[in-house]
This record gives C-alpha cells, sequence and structure tokens, in this order.
C-alpha cells in the first residue's frame, strides 16, 4: 500500500514539472494533415494528449470489467462459500476438542459439502476426530490411513495410526510406524522418542546412536540431554560387548565417561575391561577418578577387591584410600568398616559403622553392626538389638526405575522401555533430603542403652540351685546376686541359723519363741549355714534389663515388695 501511494507522488509530482517546463517554453505546434493545417499552443497539445490516454485507459478497463464479469461473480460465490466452509471446518475441530460429537458431525457434513475434501484435507481429521470421540476406532483409523498417504497429512496420519496400535497393543505396528516417521521427518519428538525406545530394547545400538545423532542435528533435544543419552547407550553397547570384545567395551565405556563421568556403569564396565586386559593400575585410576565424582559401594567393592590375591589387610588399606579420597562419606565408611571386620579389626570397624550410621541411620549400617557384634562378642542380644534397628530404619539405595527394584543397572525401563530410567535411590520410602531427625534420636538412643566393652564378659554357668530360694534368686536378675549357701554335716547345737537375703529386700525381723518353750534334745540334724566363698567376677549386666524376646510385666512403684521367710521346722 505504501508503495503504491509512493509511486502515484512520484507520477503527479512529474506531471506536474512537465507541465511547469512547458510553460516556462512557449511555443507553437504545426499539424498539416489532409491539406488542412492545424496550429496550437503547445502545452494544449500536451494536455489534449493525456487526456487521450486517460480515456483509452477508462475505455479499456470498463470493456473488460464487462467481459470478465461472469467469472468475477462465480469466484465471488465460490469465495463465499469456501469462508463458510472453513467457518464450519474451524467450529467443527474446536466441537471435536470439547468432546461434542454431534456437533463435529453436524459441522464436518456441512464443510464437505462446501469445500472439497481434495482441497482441504482438514476434513478427514474432523471426521476421524469424531469417530474416536464416539469409539468407532475402525472409521478413524480409515481416515488416518487417507492422511498417512496424503504428503501433506502424512506425518499426522502416522500419529494417528501409532496411537491406534498403541491403544490396541499391538508394538509391532506402532514400531513400523514411529519408525516410518521418524525415517522421514526426524525432527518429530514423538516418533523419534519411541523409536529410540523401542531400538534399544532390542539392542539396536548402533541404530539408536544413529537417530540420537539426527535428532541432535535437527535440535529436537537438548545439547547435554543428547550427551547423557549417548553415554548411556554407549555404555549399553559396552556392556554387550565386554565379554566377546573386550577392547571395544573399553573404549565405549571410556567415551561414555567423557559425555557424563558420573556415570557409574560406565566406569564399572571400563574397569572390568581394563582389568581383563591386565591393566590395572589403569583400572584403578579409572575407579579412583570416579569415586571422587561419585562415591558409590560399587565402585568401592570393585576397587577393594581389585586384585584377587590381595590379603585382608591389603583390601583394608586399599579402603582406607577410597575414604582418604572422600572423607566423611558414608560409602567411603561401610567400605572401610566392612575392611577391617574382615580383617579382624573389630575396633576399627565399629567405629567406623558407628560413625556411618550417626550421618545416614539406615539398614546396611546397623546390619553391618549386628555382623561385628556377632563376630566380636558372640551377644545374642546385642545382634537381635541391632537386627531390630536395622528393621525400623530406611532401606539401602538401590537400582530402581518405575517402581521396579533390579540387582544392577539396566540402560531402560522395564516397565515403561524408558532409557536412562534408573536411579540410585532408597526403594518405597526414596529418602532425597537430609535423614530425619527420630531416626538419628533413635540411634543415638541405642548406643547410650549399651554397656561399654570394657565392661562386658562372657556370662559363666550358673550354680546349681540347692534350695527354692536359691533358685529364684538364680533365676530373678538382680544387681547383687546372694552367695549360694553350701549344706554340711554337724551337730546340732542351739545356734541361731543365718539366713542370707537378697540385696534389693530388708530381711524381716526374728518372731520371739513362746515363754516356756521345751529345750531342744541334743541330737544330729542337718542345718543350713553360710560359708564364704572365693570371690567371684561380677557378671555382666543385663542388655535390656529382661529377655530381648521377652521384656516381662512392669511393676509400678505402688506395688510392695515380696518378702520372703524361712523356717527351718
Amino acid at each position: 500500500m505504501i508503495v503504491r501511494l509512493l509511486v502515484f507522488i512520484v507520477i503527479v509530482l512529474a506531471l506536474g514539472y512537465g507541465f511547469s517546463w512547458l510553460a516556462d517554453r512557449p511555443g507553437d505546434l504545426s499539424l498539416m494533415w489532409g491539406g488542412e493545417l492545424y496550429q496550437t499552443k503547445l502545452i494544449v497539445a500536451a494536455s489534449l494528449l493525456i487526456a487521450i490516454i486517460a480515456a483509452v485507459m477508462l475505455l479499456w478497463s470498463l470493456v473488460r470489467m464487462i467481459w470478465t464479469s461472469p467469472h468475477s461473480v462465480t469466484r465471488y460465490f465460490r469465495a463465499r462459500k469456501r469462508d463458510r466452509g472453513y467457518q464450519a471446518l474451524s467450529t467443527g475441530l474446536i466441537a471435536a476438542g470439547a468432546g461434542n460429537a454431534l456437533l463435529a458431525r453436524k459441522m464436518a457434513a456441512r464443510t464437505r459439502g462446501l469445500i472439497s475434501a481434495d482441497q482441504e484435507p482438514l476434513i478427514n481429521l474432523l471426521e476421524a476426530q469424531a469417530a474416536l470421540i464416539e469409539g468407532n476406532h475402525d472409521e478413524a483409523r480409515a481416515k488416518f490411513e487417507l492422511m498417512a498417504k496424503d504428503p501433506e497429512t502424512q506425518e499426522l496420519g502416522l500419529r494417528g495410526l501409532y496411537l491406534e496400535a498403541k491403544r490396541l497393543g499391538a508394538d509391532e505396528a506402532a514400531r513400523q510406524y514411529a519408525e516410518q516417521a521418524a525415517d522421514k521427518a526426524p525432527y518429530l519428538p514423538w516418533a523419534a522418542q519411541a523409536t529410540l525406545e523401542y531400538r534399544s530394547r532390542a539392542g539396536r545400538w548402533d541404530d539408536a546412536i544413529r537417530l540420537l545423532d539426527q535428532q541432535k542435528i535437527a535440535r529436537v533435544i537438548d545439547k547435554d540431554e543428547a550427551h547423557r543419552l549417548r553415554a548411556v547407550l554407549l555404555t549399553a553397547r559396552a556392556a554387550d560387548r565386554l565379554d566377546a570384545n573386550p577392547a571395544g567395551a573399553r573404549e565405549d565405556a571410556l567415551a561414555a565417561l567423557k559425555l557424563a563421568d558420573n556415570l557409574v556403569p560406565a566406569a564399572l564396565i571400563a574397569a572390568k575391561a581394563l582389568f581383563r586386559e591386565d591393566k590395572g593400575r589403569k583400572a584403578a585410576s579409572v575407579l579412583e577418578d570416579a569415586w571422587k565424582v561419585s562415591p558409590h559401594p560399587e565402585i568401592g567393592r570393585a576397587y577393594v577387591r581389585a586384585r584377587s590375591g590381595d590379603s585382608v589387610l591389603d583390601r583394608l588399606k586399599r579402603a582406607e584410600k577410597l575414604e582418604a579420597l572422600r572423607p566423611n562419606n558414608v560409602e567411603a565408611l561401610l567400605i572401610s568398616a566392612q575392611a577391617a571386620l574382615d580383617a579382624g579389626n573389630f575396633a576399627v570397624a565399629r567405629s567406623k559403622a558407628e560413625a556411618a550410621a550417626r550421618m545416614s541411620p539406615r539398614e546396611g549400617a546397623f546390619m553391618l553392626l549386628a555382623d561385628i557384634e556377632d563376630a566380636e562378642t558372640r551377644d545374642q542380644g546385642r545382634t537381635r538389638h541391632w537386627l531390630a534397628q536395622a528393621l525400623r530404619a530406611p532401606r539401602d539405595p538401590a537400582w530402581m526405575a518405575d517402581g521396579v527394584i533390579s540387582d544392577k543397572w539396566l540402560p531402560i525401563s522395564p516397565v515403561t522401555g524408558k532409557l536412562d530410567a534408573f536411579e540410585w535411590k532408597s526403594p518405597f520410602s526414596q529418602i532425597d533430603g537430609p535423614v530425619e531427625e527420630g531416626s538419628l534420636a533413635s540411634f543415638e538412643t541405642a548406643l547410650r542403652s549399651l554397656p561399654p566393652l570394657s565392661d562386658f564378659r562372657p556370662p559363666a554357668p550358673a550354680a546349681p540351685a540347692q534350695s527354692a530360694r536359691d533358685a529364684s534368686a538364680v533365676a530373678k536378675p538382680v544387681a547383687a546376686r546372694p552367695v549360694p549357701a553350701q549344706t554340711v554335716s554337724t551337730p546340732a547345737t542351739p545356734v541361731k541359723p543365718a539366713v542370707a537375703q537378697p540385696a534389693s529386700t530388708q530381711p524381716a525381723p526374728a518372731k520371739p519363741l513362746p515363754a516356756k518353750a521345751a529345750p531342744a534334745k541334743p541330737s544330729t540334724a542337718l542345718v543350713t549355714v553360710t560359708k564364704p566363698e572365693s570371690p567371684r567376677p561380677p557378671e555382666p549386666r543385663p542388655f535390656f534389663g529382661g529377655a530381648p524376646d521377652d521384656p516381662g510385666v512392669r511393676k509400678t512403684p505402688a506395688d510392695p515388695e515380696p518378702k520372703t521367710r524361712l523356717k527351718l521346722f
């Protein structure tokens, strides 16, 4: 519009300039025609010439309009009909999106009457959407197949066929539709992602890597995400080639580590391949670098047990080296504690395991403490205590994907087929933040309840009870136990028997004898006297104040202590 206005202004200015130029140069124009002489001013002749040209142009336009009027009228009505058709198509698509199948069908029929389906392929889409809303999937598939044959709507038709195949559970048909769409248009995210997952599930790692490179070139996925997925695919291919081609597996794993240095499976596969090639120092270096980035228990175990001929002390040194690389780390402390336990250094193992349990109270730490307790003291009560703590503690981290726990890392999820779905996290609870205060307080309470190891001695065998009173004294765990009485044969003399009382009870007052009591006749009888024994070492205090599996009945302070009396006759 602006250009046309500028052209008009330029023409007007040119005409004005021409008339002014002629006006400044007066003259006459003579024309001899048919024996007659015609003479006029030059500016008048120029004006007549311009007027004649304008009249001819106007006449030509009028004749042309009359000549083309039938076509113009037809085009007007055709455009009006097309506009009404597109309005109906728009209304139908909105109705289909809203789930109004009746209005969508009505608008589809009106659109087909106003617009030809060859001219507008969206009519097939509207009818397919209406069929899907009504549940007529056969008709919808037929419409999608028509769209797949049209170059303009081929991608749309393939997506519709892919979704229908997924709905019916026809994985092979869905894979074919996705691969066909990915080959023709690798920039389609849904086709590329589905094809990538299908090829990964089938173990076609080379094809998957090639498709991923095409996606990266087309900028369908982010650069960092492309590097991560490529590292996962290289790690998966290295795992398949580890047994047959260790060198190729090593190259793939090292390339994966360059793309994602925190990918633990890549470091493990690279180290295994290097060990098979007798490159132990290089393998240890790879594990150390991976441990610095991401301390993982599998890396620690592989590093500690790298050489099969090492002794337990050598493994302990290697574990301590890992701990020096990442001090105050839970995994490093647990690995060092396990190595110290294998080496028989129970003090070091206990201190490191307790430190790990303080930092992260979880199942593995308490199970390790139970193993240490069983190996060092053989105290079943203590061992059961740590086992009970392990049952209540959060579970150790494991490889998880879509709620499935795997004993090893896998490149794809076994449930959804998603690539790079496995994560190292705690099952069920899935603790991602700091440890709850309740768990740490429970651990601190458990530590305070344990007696020091210096006070622990193996329990001595109990002496056989000589009477019901002695048997009850043996069965009752008290702080100070009475010395068991011995039975000896002595002449009966009028002596007052000394009765041993438990330390926790006061001796009952002696009952006065009757005033007229007959004197005892001298005879020989068995009487009970106390005889001091050799001092015994103090027996260990009870761990919980009762049997581990039977805490007993608690007594209220109001209950009186039972008093015992001994009657000789």
